[in-house]
């Protein structure tokens, strides 16, 4: 499981029978401050988050583990919005106001 940012959409009038019906976000790999990791990836939301928002996602065949995935060409799945984390007691990420300052 991996933190990402929500940061666009991908819309494609071709795919796979497999995929028609799902919304595929471009999502930014971030640590807990915020700070791109890595490259940008293509993941199926299979929880209805929105551009901007901080989600798990994971991928290779854990991308293909939940019910709108599963037996479909996926290698990056949203499966939760996060809403809160706490690290060493503290709450560091709160949805209502995103990234609190330390």
């Amino acid at each position: 499981m991996l933190f990402a940012r929500v940061i666009g959409n991908v819309v494609c009038t071709r795919k796979d029978e497999k995929l028609n019906g799902t919304k595929l976000l471009l999502v930014q790999p971030v640590d807990l401050e915020n700070n791109p990791k890595g490259n940008p990836l293509v993941a199926v939301d299979t929880v209805g988050a929105g551009e901007g928002e901080l989600v798990l996602i994971v991928q290779g065949s854990s991308a293909r583990q939940t019910k709108r995935t599963e037996g479909n060409p996926v290698d990056c799945a949203i499966f939760a919005v996060v809403d809160t984390v706490e690290k060493d007691g503290k709450i560091v990420f709160r949805k209502t106001n995103d990234y609190i300052k330390k």
